[in-house]
């Protein structure tokens, strides 16, 4: 099985870099590490760093045609669209997957993802409320 993600326009590969993270990329981003631990294919293409995947993809190509960029993201399973316009929720990708999500998922902070992100937005620290 192979879930690929097409995201909208992005910084960088998964949009967890900056100074305004968005909580929920940094959630969907350890959801797809966690469908990787479980052995699912992941592919993610961010539109302003991967425009040939977007365009070589008749399947997204149509999507974008039909939709605009409000279709993205995109997820695909197996090369069928199954979710569109959002970043589902853990539970959701395990279930799209076949499998069976934990009761207590593995959580980031906001600071932790973007200590592992890619860093290519030379963000600054972030400060949390322990650190002050």
């Amino acid at each position: 099985m192979k879930v690929q993600i097409f995201d909208p326009p992005m910084c960088c590969s998964t949009g967890i870099c900056g100074p305004g993270v968005d909580p929920a990329l940094v959630e969907f981003t350890a959801d797809l590490d966690w469908l990787k631990r479980q052995g699912i294919e992941v592919e993610r293409y961010n539109l302003s760093q991967q425009t040939q995947a977007f365009v070589s993809n008749a399947t997204v190509t149509d999507a974008l045609k039909k939709d605009g960029n409000e279709c993205l993201p995109l997820i695909l399973v197996d090369g069928k669209i199954i979710f569109q316009g959002a970043y589902p929720k853990r539970d959701k990708l395990a279930q799209m997957a076949g499998l069976e999500a934990p009761k207590s998922g593995l959580k980031f902070t906001v600071e932790q993802q973007v200590a592992v992100g890619s860093g290519c937005c030379s963000a600054p620290p972030v400060n949390s409320k322990e650190n002050q």
